[in-house]
């Protein structure tokens, strides 16, 4: 029983080891279930609540604001890490283990089971198609989204700006335009629908979301690298990659909000960012 309870306890299915576990609480509470040796189980102690311990920012460390203390979980490793978690959504989740309730029939009153611990869900990247993290509300996924948001926002930013720069149609206004005059790129006349061009889009993103996802390294997930997405080789050198993936997010962080502002004055005045920008000039 000593034997199953400690494979148990380091077992992938219930995650890391669990912390303050009682194999004699444990094994007690299980004959008590299920044999009926009339012995009272005795409740273990709850695990002690785990302070927050908050780290200081060092000298060198840059934080989102003036005399911010980032939150432990942001220890300054990742790319880019500034300790920006006011809400605490990156915080590493706990959960309680329980032990068998006491499920007798013949017993006067049930017992339920109390806790015996904790865990951590285990941070990997699992083969789950379009579902590689088990955590939602995790610091790795939201690393992952935030680089994947940002490298569509820089596109989409650039391509507002080009587009009506070229064409003078704003870029909430494309879409109309394409659906009265048909499909074009940059004023050009494309020889497909709307309909085939949203079916390229859906098959093509469809199957690299598919490809990415298949991929269990989170940091291949996240740069590929290789020829076809490093073909001149900037990233050999480490320090060089690293400055690379620093650049990155910072301008993934402010096409966010660029484009952000694009939809907001889009929605409040109805033009355009080149246009409101000459309007404004006048």
């Amino acid at each position: 029983m000593a034997t199953a309870t400690a494979a148990a306890a380091t077992s992938y299915f219930f995650g890391t080891r669990l912390n303050n576990v009682n194999t004699t609480t444990l094994n007690n509470g299980r004959f008590h279930a299920l044999l009926n040796f009339g012995k009272k189980k005795t409740a273990p102690q709850p695990p002690p609540k785990k302070k927050e311990v908050k780290v200081k920012p060092s000298g060198d460390r840059l934080v989102w604001f003036p005399n911010a203390e980032p939150p432990e979980w942001l220890d300054g490793s990742m790319i880019g890490d500034r300790g920006f978690d006011p809400f605490g959504f990156a915080k590493p989740a706990e959960y309680l283990q329980f032990d068998l309730d006491s499920l007798d029939q013949n017993l006067a009153k049930n017992i339920a089971g109390d806790v015996i611990g904790t865990r951590v869900e285990v941070a990997e990247v699992k083969p789950t198609p379009f579902q590689p993290y088990s955590e939602v509300f995790g610091i790795q996924r939201f690393r992952e989204c935030e680089l994947i948001h940002g490298r569509w926002a820089m596109l989409g930013s650039l391509g507002a700006l080009a587009v009506e720069a070229l064409t003078g149609v704003a870029w909430q206004d494309a879409g109309k335009v394409e659906l009265v005059e048909g499909s074009s790129y940059l004023g050009l006349p494309l020889p497909f629908s709307l309909t085939t061009l949203i079916w390229i889009e859906v098959i093509v993103i469809g199957y690299i979301e598919f490809q990415r996802n298949a991929e269990l390294d989170p940091e291949k997930r996240l740069y590929p690298g290789g020829r076809f997405f490093d073909p001149l080789g900037l990233a050999n050198d480490p320090e060089e990659k690293a400055r690379l993936q620093l650049a990155e997010i910072k301008h993934s962080r402010l096409a966010m909000v660029v484009f952000l502002i694009f939809a907001i004055q889009a929605a409040v005045t109805g033009k355009g960012p080149i246009s409101f920008l000459a309007t404004f000039n006048k």
